[in-house]
């Protein structure tokens, strides 16, 4: 048997994808409310048509001077419909993605890798059971209220821990989140803000022992974009009093905002879950990528009702372009977070999408 090149494999993974998506064959539904069980639904939903698990952070080397990183690794798995109903074990019924970057603050440089595989075939696996995501030498699994994840990359690796100190968070009403002015419009979404973070990073063959905090987002969905959304803006940050902040939007092609919402969860563990109409963006500065030509706003305000914050990018060019895997340019990097009273409050990660091209999903 001959083998596809392997950029040949990716572009047919990726428009078999694409073509799942176009012939999903029922109309989305609006998701039912139902309670979260775990650890189960830390696993996969093969059932639905997309998924991921991300995880984001800031973390500092101490023998380093406190040189300072931002990470990001984000595991994706996508149903592909239109192959359902074959036999062959070669059917690529489930593709699954992931993203991994790095962000050496003091360097001024982000690094990112990208992988995709059809799952099967111990190349790439998610289990159903709990969370245990492989792809091919990346992998990210849970066990008790501890993560693992590694992934070795050409010019950097992630090699890390990370452990719970609070309880789940529920975005939306109880886990189900609202995403479009359609109640068919909503993924199910769980956020574990907060976790203690230890490990390595490897950064040009030079490995640094790292200790910081990290969040984690798991969700999935039948249909998570109204036909007018392009894209959308997304905070997740962790507050130095051990609060945590999600805020986002979804965006039309003029920029107006098709929906909004998020959370706002004390360190004492008073959950504040944000209404439509009650979270804005208004950005501030913005960055042209010499890549893509596309501008991004690094700077921004976003109204909320738990404060008014500044977000700040730490590294204006932090644009990961995923071609070769999901398709997709977008921007996710560190960012900080300031409070209405200017001093710093927090850091974690702001991302963006849809500015180089309208995401579809």
């Amino acid at each position: 048997m001959h083998r596809l090149p392997a950029s040949m494999l990716r572009r047919q993974l990726v428009l078999a994808g694409l073509a799942g998506a176009a012939a999903w064959p029922h109309p989305a539904l609006a998701l039912p409310a139902k309670a979260l069980i775990f650890p189960r639904d830390r696993g996969a939903h093969p059932d639905f048509r997309t998924e991921w698990w991300y995880i984001t952070g800031q973390a500092s080397a101490a023998e380093s001077g406190g040189r300072t990183f931002g990470f990001q690794l984000t595991f994706f798995r996508s149903r592909v419909e239109s192959v359902q109903g074959m036999t062959s074990k070669f059917a690529a019924k489930q593709l699954l993605f992931a993203h991994a970057a790095i962000t050496d603050v003091q360097g001024r440089k982000l690094w990112h890798d990208q992988r995709i595989a059809r799952a099967g075939f111990g190349v790439a696996e998610a289990s159903e059971q709990d969370m245990a995501v492989t792809l091919r030498d990346w992998s990210l699994q849970a066990e008790g209220s501890r993560y693992t994840a590694e992934l070795p990359a050409a010019d950097f690796a992630l090699k890390l821990q990370f452990e719970e100190t609070q309880s789940v968070l529920l975005q939306g009403k109880q886990g189900l989140s609202r995403k479009g002015p359609d109640e068919k419009q909503a993924s199910y979404y769980y956020s574990q803000p907060q976790l203690t973070t230890r490990g390595s990073l490897q950064v040009q063959g030079k490995t640094f022992d790292v200790t910081g905090k990290a969040w984690l987002d798991h969700e999935w969905s039948q249909e998570l974009l109204h036909p007018s959304a392009v894209g959308w803006d997304w905070i997740g940050m962790n507050l130095s009093d051990g609060s945590a902040l999600t805020a986002f939007r979804l965006r039309d092609k003029d920029g107006n905002a098709l929906w909004d919402g998020g959370s706002f969860r004390s360190a004492q563990g008073a959950l504040y879950i944000f209404s439509r109409g009650e979270v804005v963006f208004k950005p501030v500065r913005r960055w042209k990528s010499p890549l893509t030509q596309a501008s991004y706003p690094v700077e921004w305000v976003v109204r909320t009702p738990a404060d008014f914050y500044t977000v700040r990018a730490v590294l204006d060019n932090q644009e990961l372009d995923s071609r070769q895997s999901t398709g997709a340019i977008y921007w996710e990097g560190l960012s900080e977070l300031t409070g209405s009273n200017g001093k710093p409050v927090g850091s974690g990660y702001l991302e963006m999408t849809g500015y180089a091209q309208a995401l579809r999903m």
